[in-house]
């Protein structure tokens, strides 16, 4: 069941709750983990002003003028994606990779009624990238933002479910939107709705849970597996979507496997060849299926379960010379803080984020436990020679005064 909310804003929201309860649902983080997350599709109209993050401007900023390549673009009509090489070229002197964006290509394409779909753009427009780094550190899943453009009545996909989760934010323009409850819910990563495609058809000619139409400041949230197709209507339409790439208990049970069969690597009796014959004695595979369960009773997997989260984001972005002078400049009043979705973990006298690992002496470990916090120390507090250390390692920026 889809539940709709046509709340606006709360302007006076606590400056604790996040732009999941602020800007997309109006729901605290609490009550939204409890009703929807993962449950049911949710469409709050009028959920904030989304002009900050993103505009028909910065479509072709984006296009005409930063030299993108491809995948940070596909483009599809008629529920096809169209070929590469017919949207790309290579752009002259001193930049002749052959896959940039040919603006001139894309617009003949987009006047002729193909939908520019604007991948990854946590990677290249800050404003998204801002947004989506608070939103994935909220929701603890990595996150994921495209930007669809669709010319006036024209769609780029037909009826079809994600295997990620997604918030939909309507930029500008209106969509008519026809959402279906999943034919096969909680889809893994590689069980895409191709796989499906007869019942998926089928599921869509029934009513929709949801049939609205999506206009400027509304958000629209679709748990994976929901089926979905939207239209553009009279203007532009431009909307940005948030995919929520979910970790499942799927993805644990993956973990846990493979520190069980890492750990059979070092199992002598598990190396050993079996009996000569094609089918092999019967009792083998018990010996195999005892070992098997004894190894993921014992199996550790929260380190590399950790190690693959890391894996699946970046951390905040660096700037390379304002790194250089903070620490040419570093003095006991210099203002220093964490640097964001490091996924920093402390184990023992370890320090592991996604820009390595560092050990410290015990003289350290206070200090370093301290600035995990991520609020702003200075150099003094933790002391200077620990921060100069982790300015130049990336773990340290230098905070705003």
């Amino acid at each position: 069941m889809s539940t709709l909310r046509t709340e606006l804003q709360d302007a006076g929201a606590a400056a604790s709750a996040g732009v999941l309860e602020t800007r997309l649902t109006g729901l605290s983080r609490e009550e939204f983990a409890r009703t929807v997350w993962a449950r049911t599709a949710l469409l709050t109209h009028r959920a904030s002003d989304f002009s900050d993050l993103f505009s028909a401007d910065a479509v072709d900023e984006l296009i005409s003028r930063r030299g993108l390549r491809t995948p940070f673009l596909r483009v599809a009509k008629g529920g096809a994606t169209l070929p590469e090489s017919s949207f790309t070229a290579s752009a002259g002197v001193g930049a002749t990779i052959s896959d940039q964006l040919d603006d001139t290509a894309l617009s003949r394409a987009f006047a002729d009624g193909a939908t520019l779909v604007l991948q990854a753009l946590q990677r290249t427009w800050a404003p998204v990238a801002d947004f989506s780094a608070r939103l994935s550190t909220e929701l603890g899943h990595p996150v994921q933002a495209n930007a669809y453009v669709t010319p006036p009545q024209n769609r780029g996909f037909d009826d079809h479910y994600d295997v990620h989760d997604v918030f939909v934010l309507q930029i500008e323009g209106t969509k008519h939107w026809r959402v279906h409850e999943p034919v096969h819910p909680d889809p893994l990563p590689d069980q895409p709705w191709t796989d499906r495609r007869s019942a998926v058809a089928e599921a869509a000619k029934d009513k929709a849970s949801i049939d609205a139409v999506l206009a400027p400041g509304d958000v629209l949230y679709l748990p994976r597996g929901w089926l979905h197709a939207a239209q553009a209507q009279g203007d532009v339409s431009i909307h940005l979507t948030l995919g929520i790439h979910t970790w499942t208990r799927y993805a644990l049970a993956e973990q846990l496997a493979h520190s069980a069969l890492a750990a059979l690597r070092d199992d002598p009796r598990m190396r050993r060849t079996l009996p000569l014959g094609v089918d092999g004695p019967a009792g083998e595979i018990d010996i195999v299926r005892e070992r098997l369960v004894a190894a993921v009773t014992e199996a550790d997997s929260a380190p590399l379960f950790h190690r693959t989260r890391r894996g699946h984001g970046r951390p905040a972005p660096l700037g390379p010379l304002a790194q250089l002078r903070a620490v040419d400049g570093l003095g006991p009043e210099s203002p220093v803080r964490l640097r964001e979705a490091l996924e920093a973990r402390l184990e023992g006298s370890r320090l592991t984020t996604r820009v390595g690992r560092l050990d410290f002496p015990e003289t350290d470990l206070s200090s370093v436990t301290r600035l995990l916090d991520g609020e702003t120390r200075t150099a003094g507090e933790l002391g200077v020679a620990l921060v100069g250390r982790l300015l130049r390692a990336g773990v340290l920026v230098p905070a705003e005064q």
